[in-house]
């Protein structure tokens, strides 16, 4: 579709002369402003490339409360420098080190007359954790350092970003999933943690964070003297930085896991509102919760595959008024700055991003809003890659003068507030006050209400929990009840108590006597996600009640939403379902998505009843297939050969024996794109025309069949490189808001015509080296003097290193990596239901509240 191509940074033709100038040792350059590209009517300008050996590469910023800038170096010391004068560059020799002796540091703020960093020392020459460094003599230089809390784990996934509270009474300190949890005095997420695979998970292939158990990822509210630790929000993979709005809202940019790409337990790089008590949902491996579990919840935006760094709000900015109210947010590997527009949902937020600045190579690291000047100010660096400071100021026509939003809908977030300040605490009064939210329309409320309820002792509520006769109601408090009344085996301890078989029969029973008509998809969701934490937490019941629910489940399966499909089939295999196998296997076929049909494998893999040779053949097929053509990140194809073996371990001998032949029959590695699908196989080929369609749009895309332009996307093999809601491919843009940007007939222009006009975003380069060699394909990673180069539009795997002092030219191709003629093989209508999939049926898609 729209001219997909890999996960990329902008490119241009001069790239080359950055490449080469930066192979060069002594040059020491930072990337030239003329690289950058930035919204309409700012400026930016380069202040300083920083010299690598003498004062490193910069990661972090922040201001004194004199106004002059703090920055870091990632393996090295602080310094310290005045923001120069207007259209002035910086004087090197007003750069002074800082005599402290910290370093390494990945987050700092000036607070409480102090400035407190946060360090991540990757070699290990002092305690990483939190620091308050002081001037002890009155001289004006920073020259103590006193550790106030050591964190154990490093590397990119440890201590990182440092925030003041909206109250200044203390500071926000955000973790990676590698820092192992600090002794905390208060925890705002119910204590009953647990990883909640009802399944045997999958861990991670490539060895990462295995041991790792809820909770990691961690934000804490700290006190200043750093003595006092509360757990706000758990669950987050790898945010870096983090930044509170005027409302007093924190919100996090969490990373994606490239590895996942293209499988169904992908997420997206995104904005979080970090809300009391919120699980994000990171598990190892292939554990991690979709953003559609009501035990979670949905980002504020999903931005993309990327590697977020750091995060600011633009308060105090003299740029126009969109901009000073936006939020602010970087991508290291992508070299985006983007501009995020919030505005106010229910009881939190809902977002558009803008492209607000990027360049390449431009590896972002942090940005600040001087208090004093009102510009932005910027580093590139990280990795001991070549590091710069710059600065943006507004130049356009726009008034700069200060204005503050004021957000609407305060209500319903006073509400949610109401409902967390029982987060934590044991208090009489949170089931009464929380009870009758449990079904409010907003998720963000209902899941507050949820948390509140969970935090007060099980015996004060079990009871009405099990005797609510409100459905909507019902299914919360039961969910609530399966999470706060047992324990996830995996976290089960010496000492703590048994299983409660009384409290466990009971839940069955409830469970099994709801009716699924009673209730909307999000009550749905909620069922059966209850009924999975009810069998993880408890076990299972007895053999009639398990057939009992195994037979009130299964004719529920398929449904027509992936989000019922992926606990249903996850369900009915845990329960040994006699009717799965069949079903399943012809989902497999049905799915128009990978994502969906790997979700329903991986349930297949530990089912062993209700097989027969056919349907085995069939499944071990399907593996064959995704093992030759579907693609994904570094991780996906160990996680397809995972799920074959543990499915081949649940075979008999007997069914080996008879599926000796398709068991025996190795992959044939086929690309994504060849045959694009068996509905198409056979069909005429027509040379559609812009004009004979666009013409055809006209008012024929209100009662399209929205579904059956789903399965053309997937026909078309759009899913291939383009993501759209929740499913589909990153190596191509974003489709999922496609109907704020297209018109029809833009975007059909855009298909059939994919080289007329390539966004500069995804233009694949033609690079030529010393040996002889001419790689193509876009730069996704930088690391020192290499550059990685994906290589290849259907895999995201597919990988070259190149040092940049070998290359001799670079040059951006003119053809679009999409294939012509993907639409030649759809009929007109096929082809209008399509248009109205991508251009309305993604706007249903977009995360909500609700």
């Amino acid at each position: 579709m729209l001219n997909s191509w890999a996960r990329s940074i902008r490119v241009t033709a001069c790239f080359s002369l950055i490449l080469i100038q930066s192979s060069i040792a002594d040059e020491n350059r930072a990337t030239p402003v003329e690289r950058i590209h930035v919204a309409k009517g700012f400026r930016v300008e380069l202040l300083y490339s920083v010299p690598a050996n003498e004062r490193g590469s910069w990661i972090n910023l922040c201001t004194d409360d004199r106004g002059r800038i703090l920055v870091s170096d990632q393996y090295g010391g602080l310094f310290r420098l005045p923001p120069p004068a207007a259209d002035q560059p910086l004087d090197s020799k007003s750069i002074e080190a800082v005599p402290a002796p910290v370093r390494a540091v990945n987050g700092m703020v000036w607070a409480f007359g102090a400035l407190y960093v946060a360090v991540n020392d990757y070699e290990k020459k002092i305690a990483s954790g939190l620091y308050r460094v002081t001037d002890s003599d009155g001289d004006d230089q920073l020259d103590k350092a006193e550790l106030l809390r050591e964190f154990k784990g490093q590397g990119d996934h440890a201590v990182h970003a440092l925030v003041s509270t909206r109250d200044e009474d203390g500071l926000y300190l955000v973790c990676g999933n590698a820092a192992k949890p600090a002794e905390y005095s208060k925890t705002r997420v119910p204590p009953s943690w647990g990883e909640d695979h009802l399944l045997p998970d999958m861990a991670d292939p490539r060895l990462r964070q295995r041991d790792v158990l809820a909770p990691a990822g961690i934000i804490y509210r700290v006190s200043p003297d750093g003595k006092d630790f509360e757990l706000v929000s758990s669950g987050f993979r790898n945010a870096f930085d983090a930044a509170v709005n005027r409302d007093g809202e924190l919100f996090a940019f969490d990373s994606d896991d490239e590895g996942d790409m293209n499988l169904p337990w992908y997420r997206p790089a995104r904005i979080c509102h970090v809300v009391s008590g919120a699980d994000w949902g990171w598990r190892n491996g292939a554990g991690k919760w979709p953003p559609f579990y009501p035990d979670t919840l949905p980002p504020v935006i999903d931005i993309g595959p990327g590697s977020p760094t750091g995060m600011t709000f633009g308060y105090g900015a003299k740029f126009p008024a969109k901009y000073q109210n936006a939020l602010f947010a970087l991508d290291w590997s992508w070299g985006k700055l983007y501009a995020v527009h919030l505005q106010p949902h229910g009881a939190s937020y809902r977002a558009e991003k803008e492209e607000f600045l990027s360049g390449a190579p431009l590896p972002l690291t942090d940005a600040i809003i001087h208090p004093n000047d009102g510009a932005m100010y910027f580093t590139i660096g990280g990795r001991k890659i070549q590091s710069g400071l710059y600065r943006v100021t507004y130049v356009g026509g726009e008034s700069t003068d200060p204005t503050i939003v004021r957000s609407a809908n305060s209500d319903r977030r006073q509400l949610r507030q109401q409902l967390e300040a029982f987060h934590g605490v044991n208090a009489l009064q949170a089931v009464d006050k929380a009870w009758p939210l449990l079904n409010d329309s907003d998720r963000f409320i209902r899941s507050a209400a949820r948390t509140a309820v969970e935090h007060q002792p099980v015996e004060a509520w079990s009871a009405q929990a099990l005797s609510e006769t409100d459905p909507a109601k019902q299914v919360e408090a039961l969910l609530a009840l399966a999470r706060a009344g047992g324990i996830d085996p995996k976290h089960r301890k010496p000492g703590d108590p048994s299983v409660d078989s009384v409290l466990g029969a009971k839940l069955f029973e409830v469970l099994a006597a709801i009716h699924w008509k009673d209730l909307n998809f999000a009550q749905r969701l909620t069922y059966l996600r209850a009924i999975q934490i009810t069998l993880i937490r408890f076990g299972p019941p007895s053999d009639e009640r398990l057939a009992r629910l195994s037979d009130k489940l299964a004719p529920l399966f398929p449904a027509a939403e992936p989000e019922f499909n992926w606990l249903l089939c996850e369900t009915l295999a845990y329960l040994q379902s006699p009717a799965l196998a069949i079903k399943g296997v012809a989902y497999l076929s049905a799915a128009a998505t990978q994502e969906e049909q790997i979700e329903c494998a991986r349930s297949l893999r530990m089912l062993k009843t209700g097989w027969t040779t056919q349907t085995h053949t069939a499944y071990f097929r399907w593996l064959l297939k995704a093992a030759s053509s579907y693609r994904g990140g570094a991780s996906f194809d160990k996680y397809i050969e995972f799920i074959r073996n543990d499915a081949v371990a649940n075979l008999s001998d007997e069914q080996k024996a008879a599926l000796r032949d398709v068991l025996d029959e190795k992959p044939i590695r086929t690309s994504p794109l060849d045959g694009l699908s068996s509905l198409l196989a056979g069909r005429p080929r027509t040379e559609w025309t812009l004009d004979e369609l666009s013409k055809a749009t006209g008012a024929n895309l209100e009662h399209r069949d929205l579904a059956n332009g789903r399965k053309m996307f997937a026909a078309a093999a759009c899913y291939t490189c383009h993501r759209l809601g929740n499913q589909g491919g990153m190596s191509g843009p974003d489709l999922t808001t496609a109907g704020r940007r297209y018109s029809p007939r833009d975007l059909l222009d855009h298909i059939l015509n994919p080289s007329k006009e390539i966004n500069e975003q995804y233009v694949p380069l033609v690079i030529a080296t010393t040996e002889g060699e001419v790689i193509q394909g876009i730069v996704v990673n930088l690391q020192g003097d290499t550059i990685e180069i994906n290589t290849d539009v259907t895999d995201p795997s597919r990988r070259t290193k190149i040092n940049r002092a070998v290359i001799t030219s670079i040059e951006p191709t003119k053809v679009s990596p999409m294939p012509n003629g993907l639409l030649s093989q759809l009929t007109k209508d096929e082809i209008l239901d399509l248009v109205a999939y991508i251009l309305k049926a993604g706007e249903s898609q977009v995360p909500s509240a609700h």
